[in-house]
Order: C-alpha cells, then sequence, then structure tokens
C-alpha cells in the first residue's frame, strides 16, 4: 500500500477525500484517526487472511487462550510499531502539519479488561503473532467495559465507560459465524441403541456475535486473531414460547435485556444473587461460544475427535472460562457419540489452566442450586466428574474421607471451580516461582501429590515491544545505539547494557531522557490534576488495582508521616517527593473506596500546605488505563511493589517499572523475588515479612496489631488522624471504617507490621537518591536485566511445555 513517506502522505490524502469527502486542510483530528486507522487495518488485511489460510493448509495445531479479560489498551501505535512503519506514519504526518501522539489520543482504550489479568492476556496475544505462533485469544466483547472512573469530592464515582461510542476502527463483525447458546430448560434422558440421549428442552436462546480484532505481529506477516463475543437477541426459537402464539411483549423485553446483560460489563457487581448469576451467564456464554466456533474449524479438517489434542489447545486463564471442560464433554459425550472415558481423556489432552491467585475470594465457587438451574446439563456433567473423582480418590485412599472432601469438586452446596479446573487439566501452572511453590506445599497441596506432574511454573511476561519501544521510544532508541537492535527479536540481549552500568555519559543520557519523560508527566498531571510538581523531585509511582493485600493504604500512612515529620520540623533535610497513585476500586469494595478518598484527602491537605509542598506532593491520576500507564510507567523513579508477602501471584506492573528504569521498594512477594534474585540488595529496596512468616502468623496466629499501635509512636498518631479532627479528617471518625479494620481487625495484610521495615527502606532511598552516580547505576541495572521479563520468553516456555507448538514460518503472503 506504502512503503514510504511520500507513497503514503499520497495514499493518506486521498483516503481521507475518498471515504469522509473531507480535504486535508478541513479534518479533524478524529477524521485523521479513522482514515489511519482504516489504512492501518487494510494495509495488515493481506496478512491476516494469508495467515489463516497457513493455518488451514497446514492444518497447524493452534492455541485459543480464553480469558474473561483482554486489556489491549489502545492499537494504532502498537500496530504501527509492529508492522514496521511508525516511523513513515509519523513523519509524513507531521509534514502534513498533524502530530501522531495527537492521533493517537482520538483512540478509546479497549473496555476489555480491569488488571494484571487481563494486561498479562493482551501481552500474551502480542508475543504469540510476533514469534508465529498459531494463537488466538477468546474474550467477551463489553458494551461498556468496567466503568469509568471519576474522582468526585475525593470520592470514587463509577460512570458507564463508553468506549464503544464512536465504534471500534480494528474490529470485523462476523455475523456468519453466529453461533447459540442454551440457558435454563429441563433435560430429559432416554435409552436409545444401549446408550443414553440427554435432550434439553423449554431452554432461552441466546446468539453469539463474534467481532474479530487482528493482532499484528511484529518483523513478520503473522496476524493472529482476537475473537470478542457479543450477546444478541435470538428473537425467535425456542427461547421459553415466545415464538408461539403464546408470545408476551413485556416477557419478551425483559429476555431481550436479560441478553444484553450478558455483554454488558465486566465484573458485574456480585454481592448479590442477581450479580452472581450474571456471572456465571456471561462465563458459560464465553466458553460455549468459543468451543462450538473452535470446533466448528477443527471439523473441516476431517479428523476423528480422538485426535483434537493434536490439533487445538485450550488454555483458560484463571478459574473464569472453567465452564469449557464441561461444555467440551457435552458435545464430546451428547453430540459426538463418545463414550465418558474417551471423551474425559481428550477433554484432559486439550486443556491447561493458569492459576492466578492463592486469595479464597479470587477461587471461584457456585452455588450447586444457581448451576443446577441456569445450565442444567452442564451441573449433571459436573456431578458425574465429581463421582468419578471422588470414586478415584477412595480406591486411592479408602481410609480418609476428609481428604477426599477437601478434593472434591462438589462441595456442600458448591462448585469448586479451581478444583474443576485441575481436575479436568493435563497442565496447571502457576505465575511466578514463589507462587507456584506456595500453590505445590499449601493451597494445592493435596493436588500436586495427586498430580505432580500437572503442576509448573511459567513466570509472567510483559511484550517489550509496548512497554519500551512505543512507551518509551528515547530509551529504546539509546539501547539499540549502544548495543545495537538483536534486543528487539531477543529481549534478553538487553543484559548488554550492563556494561554500561558505570560509564558516565551513557548515565547521562539516561538521566536526561528519564528527565524528559517527568517534564512530560509533570505536564499532564498539571493539566488534569491542577497540581504543579517539581520534575527534579524523586517520581514514587504505585499504580494498580486497588485491593488490600497491595497496600495502597501502608503507602499513604507514610505519606501522613513524612507529613507529620516536616510539620513537626519544617527544615528536615528530605529529597523532595511526588507520590502518584492510580487505581480503580470494584464498586462494592468499600473499605477500598475507602482508601481511595483517604489518598485524595491526604493529597489535598498536603498540596495546599506551604510549609511542605517544596519536599512533598500527592497526586492522584483518576481513571487508570494503559494509555495512562504508558505516559507514567517511562516517568517513574520509585516503583512501589509493596504486597503482603504471599499474596501477589506474580505482578506484571513491577516488570514494567524494572523495564525503564525505576527502581523497586518492596517485598519479597510474587516475581519481586526473582527480580531480587537477579538484582540483590544493591538494585532493589527490598523489606517486610517474607512468604512464610506471613503464612505461619493465618496458621498460627500470634499478631497483635494493636501491640504495634501501642507502642510505635508513628503509627498511633497516624491511626488516630483517620478519627481524631485534623489535617486528614475533616469530620469526626471520617475513616473509622479503615481505622476498624486495623485495630479491632488486626490489620489482615499486616500493614503495622511492615511499617516500621518500609520507612527504612524509604530513608535508605532517600540516601541513595542523594548520588546521581549510584542511582544511575541501579537504574540501568534494572533496565539489563529486565528482558529475562519478556512476554516472548514466557510464551516460548508456554508453547514447547504446555501447548507442544512450534513457530509457523515462512508464511506465503500470495
Amino acid at each position: 500500500m506504502f512503503t514510504d513517506k511520500e507513497s503514503f502522505k499520497q495514499v493518506f490524502s486521498d483516503s481521507l477525500i475518498g471515504e469522509l469527502g473531507t480535504p486535508l486542510e478541513e479534518a479533524t483530528s478524529s477524521d485523521v484517526y479513522k482514515v489511519l486507522s482504516g489504512l492501518i487495518r487494510e494495509y495488515a488485511g493481506k496478512d491476516w487472511a494469508a495467515t489463516n489460510r497457513q493455518y488451514k493448509q497446514r492444518g497447524e495445531k493452534q492455541v485459543y487462550y480464553f480469558s474473561m479479560e483482554f486489556l489491549i489498551g489502545r492499537l494504532l501505535g502498537n500496530n504501527l510499531l509492529n508492522l514496521g512503519i511508525l516511523d513513515i506514519v509519523r513523519d509524513g504526518l507531521q509534514e502534513l502539519g498533524w502530530s501522531l501522539e495527537e492521533i493517537e489520543e482520538q483512540e478509546a482504550d479497549a473496555g476489555l479488561g480491569n488488571g494484571g489479568l487481563g494486561r498479562l492476556a493482551a501481552c500474551f496475544m502480542d508475543s504469540l503473532a510476533s514469534l508465529q505462533y498459531a494463537g488466538h485469544g477468546c474474550g467477551i466483547r463489553y458494551k461498556y467495559g468496567l466503568f469509568e472512573q471519576k474522582i468526585i469530592d475525593g470520592e470514587q464515582v463509577e460512570l458507564p465507560d463508553y468506549w464503544l461510542q464512536k465504534g471500534n476502527e480494528w474490529e470485523v463483525r462476523r455475523a456468519d459465524k453466529t453461533v447459540e447458546v442454551r440457558f435454563w430448560g429441563k433435560v430429559e434422558a432416554r435409552e436409545e441403541n444401549g446408550r443414553w440421549i440427554f435432550e434439553t428442552h423449554d431452554y432461552e436462546s441466546v446468539l453469539a456475535v463474534p467481532y474479530d480484532v487482528p493482532v499484528i505481529g511484529a518483523g513478520h506477516h503473522h496476524v493472529n486473531t482476537l475473537r470478542l463475543w457479543s450477546a444478541e437477541s435470538a428473537m425467535l426459537g425456542s427461547s421459553r414460547g415466545m415464538a408461539s402464539k403464546h408470545y408476551d411483549y413485556y416477557k419478551f423485553l425483559n429476555y431481550n435485556r436479560s441478553v444484553e446483560q450478558i455483554s454488558e460489563f465486566l465484573y458485574p457487581d456480585d454481592s448479590q444473587y442477581e450479580g452472581k448469576l450474571l456471572r456465571l451467564k456471561q462465563q458459560y456464554f464465553l466458553c460455549s461460544a468459543g468451543l462450538q466456533s473452535i470446533l466448528r474449524t477443527f471439523e473441516k479438517l476431517g479428523l476423528p475427535y480422538d485426535r483434537l489434542p493434536e490439533k487445538v489447545s485450550l488454555h483458560i486463564n484463571d478459574t473464569h472460562p472453567t465452564l469449557i471442560i464441561p461444555e467440551l464433554m457435552r458435545i464430546l459425550v451428547d453430540q459426538k457419540g463418545y463414550g465418558w472415558e474417551q471423551a474425559w481423556d481428550i477433554t484432559v489432552r486439550t486443556v491447561s489452566y493458569t492459576n492466578h491467585t492463592t486469595l479464597s475470594e479470587a477461587l471461584e465457587k457456585w452455588p450447586t442450586t444457581m448451576v443446577r438451574e441456569l445450565l442444567p446439563r452442564i451441573y449433571m456433567i459436573i456431578e458425574e466428574i465429581n463421582r468419578r473423582f471422588c470414586l478415584m480418590l477412595h480406591e486411592q485412599n479408602p481410609d480418609d474421607q476428609e481428604r477426599i472432601d477437601r478434593l472434591a469438586i462438589i462441595s456442600g452446596d458448591q462448585v469448586r471451580m479451581a478444583h474443576l479446573a485441575i481436575a479436568g487439566s493435563h497442565s496447571v501452572n502457576g505465575v511466578a516461582a514463589l507462587h507456584t511453590d506456595i500453590l505445590k506445599k499449601r493451597e494445592m497441596r493435596l493436588f500436586y501429590e495427586l498430580f505432580p506432574d500437572r503442576f509448573n511454573n511459567k513466570t509472567n511476561g510483559i511484550t517489550h515491544r509496548r512497554w519500551l519501544m512505543h512507551a518509551n521510544p528515547g530509551l529504546a532508541e539509546l539501547v539499540t545505539e549502544s548495543v545495537g537492535s538483536r534486543w528487539i527479536r531477543e529481549p534478553r540481549e538487553l543484559i548488554q547494557i550492563e556494561k554500561y552500568r558505570d560509564d558516565s555519559g551513557f548515565q547521562d543520557r539516561i538521566h536526561l531522557i528519564k528527565h524528559q519523560n517527568k517534564l512530560k508527566l509533570a505536564a499532564y498531571i498539571e493539566e488534569k490534576n491542577g497540581i504543579r510538581v517539581d520534575p527534579n523531585s524523586i517520581f514514587d509511582v504505585q499504580v494498580k488495582r486497588l485491593h488490600g493485600y497491595k497496600r495502597q493504604l501502608m503507602n499513604i500512612f507514610h505519606i501522613m508521616h513524612l507529613y507529620n515529620q516536616l510539620k513537626q520540623n519544617p527544615n528536615c533535610d528530605l529529597v523532595p517527593r511526588t507520590f502518584i497513585f492510580g487505581a480503580k476500586a470494584a464498586p462494592s469494595y468499600y473499605l477500598a473506596k475507602r482508601i481511595i478518598k483517604l489518598i485524595n484527602t491526604v493529597a489535598d491537605t498536603v498540596n495546599r500546605d506551604p510549609d511542605v509542598r517544596d519536599k512533598l506532593k500527592v497526586v492522584f491520576l483518576e481513571n487508570y488505563s494503559v494509555s495512562l500507564a504508558e505516559k507514567i510507567i517511562p516517568a517513574a523513579d520509585i516503583s512501589e511493589q509493596i504486597s503482603t508477602a504471599s499474596k501477589e501471584a506474580s505482578g506484571t506492573g513491577n516488570m514494567k517499572f524494572m523495564m525503564n528504569g525505576a527502581v523497586t521498594i518492596g517485598t519479597l512477594d510474587g516475581a519481586n523475588v526473582e527480580m531480587y534474585e537477579m538484582l540483590g540488595d544493591e538494585n532493589m529496596f527490598i523489606f517486610g515479612l517474607h512468604s512464610d512468616q506471613v503464612l505461619n502468623y493465618y496458621q498460627y496466629g500470634g499478631y497483635d496489631a494493636r501491640g504495634i499501635y501501642l507502642s510505635d509512636e508513628r503509627i498511633h498518631r497516624i491511626l488516630d488522624q483517620l478519627v481524631d479532627e485534623g489535617p486528614f479528617c475533616t469530620s469526626p471518625r471520617e475513616f473509622e471504617t479503615l481505622y476498624d479494620s486495623i485495630l479491632n481487625h488486626n490489620d489482615e495484610y499486616f500493614v503495622l507490621k511492615d511499617f516500621a521495615p518500609y520507612a527504612d527502606a524509604h530513608q535508605r532511598i532517600d540516601a541513595a537518591y542523594r548520588n546521581p552516580r549510584e542511582w544511575l547505576s541501579k537504574s540501568i541495572m534494572n533496565i539489563a536485566h529486565s528482558g529475562k521479563f519478556s512476554s516472548d520468553c514466557t510464551i516460548e516456555q508456554y508453547a514447547s511445555e504446555i501447548w507442544r507448538i512450534d513457530p509457523v514460518h515462512e508464511l506465503s503472503m500470495n
């Protein structure tokens, strides 16, 4: 289509007139984005078709990655980068009077995810395509995403995220690939020719319509697919008699509304029964629609289903898509006529599972009555899986009923989805070495003893193309200039810059790039928040989902302590700090929302106080997103990774900050442990309880939060300031909920226990930052060792050790 700047300018100008009837001089930024994205989709379209054609011709084994979240962010810049035409387009637009950065701002962040789970899935999609693996994503096309966060009077307010308001230029609706998903109904069983036949009647039918998004690989002509499913009304058919003479208009309206809800919001509030039911509906909708589509493709190969594991790998990202196991069993047994044992063997060899958490609230459990009513045949299959599984356990341990009860898939009145996922998968992986070790030795110990060969570790990763090359082009250019471009294809080669750790000239370049990024972020903060921050101060950043175990509360407690210290002694020798937060709290997570309120209250007090404002600033950036992260992370000096040890499965924010030269203050939790093994105390600021200490406290007790409150004057004052009128409490007992969570509920996440070592670590940061050469050496070491955490490295492990696939080289694009 175009190969140089001049041809691009001509094609773009012609397209602007041809598509919109708008000459260049009258075009808006929105016009330019619309036409440019259409050009890029067309540019990659031939490669997309050829990639799919090649898979079919070769009969390649294909991986399908099921996830409730794909936090892909904006695609324009990333696609230009991966196609190798970023500079051509940027320079061409500049000569036409447009800034590419301004055009990128016209694209809405896709409302398809929330946090690390979705961002990991997006990075994996990028790596699969860039490494030329046949791998695709399966998700839901949420109409409103999670929510748009607004901060009003310091409080989080949730608004619908209208990310599709102007359409999505990257998606293609595939109405011809629509499938039917069925809910409710009654199952009738009959025996026919020696086998049982199960049929569901009076079901509710929902149409699942796919929207395909191209996933463009870097450096090749390889384009995979992210397929997103949208729920639509079936209108006619077997939807509880709506097509009969008994049709009821108001029943139809209720039905239609229930269908729309399925693909409306990510993670509906499940604090009530209706919300739980909707979540379960969403999960089955994704699994059934995705699986039907995949099996259509498999059947075109003309192979028997006992060869399915040779051609298809179904990977479930956390427990949300676990219903793919009974759904595959349903299809194999009820529709394809396989016996139970053979169908189970096919299913287990086809499915693999990634566990992302040890938090009990995130290990999903569904009421048996809910599953039985909504998915009657699926529940029957889960019951049979559980019966046979427990029978196997009884044969192995006939005298250990307690062990059987602890391992059972159905326990009491609940279906335990993690147990179903482990029983029905050939591979179960954790996402960091520590996390996997905890799964094996504690949380899933009995399953590990039962299936030791299934458990393995695959430490999470991030795509260096988005998080270094696109987010921080100045740094990427310096690396290439210094050690060549091999690191772009082989990110572990970033280690080559370690030799420059003490090179003053290289350090000066690193400092200049960081300072320029800080200037950009400072300008953004002033524009959005009206707060002027000092780019020469330490930018200390904590941006992530708001949760108790991530301990934003400990961070803000420390800021309150620094404020108290400065008020007591305004001449206190403190390196100026700018603390930057970004986080969304789940709408029903009241405690998390109070923490957001506290952060904003502290920020308002600190930023208005002339006694401290030259040394301390606090900023909360609302509506944290991928595109906002791309502005924040390259500017960070300090990366706050301070979760309660044993609670963070891996983390990926830690890796993004590391790759951009931020130095970590953190606990030995998740992937921090592996970072520390490479960097040591010299290049990280580690503090706090270790995971075994935390787990021992949980198991045996012995922790006394009130005792620390009574013995540490700093903590005593901070906690009292939560409930006593003063600088951080404008009305009596304003933050009593937070106060109670610490003192009356014994500080579940050990904020007080780790506070003193956390404050000490910050003092070490203060001392280290005063020596610019020492600090820049730390920064360079972090960048150099970050290549290990590229998602390319992680995906190569998944491909060879779990999915058993090879890259599809030499794709013919004719």
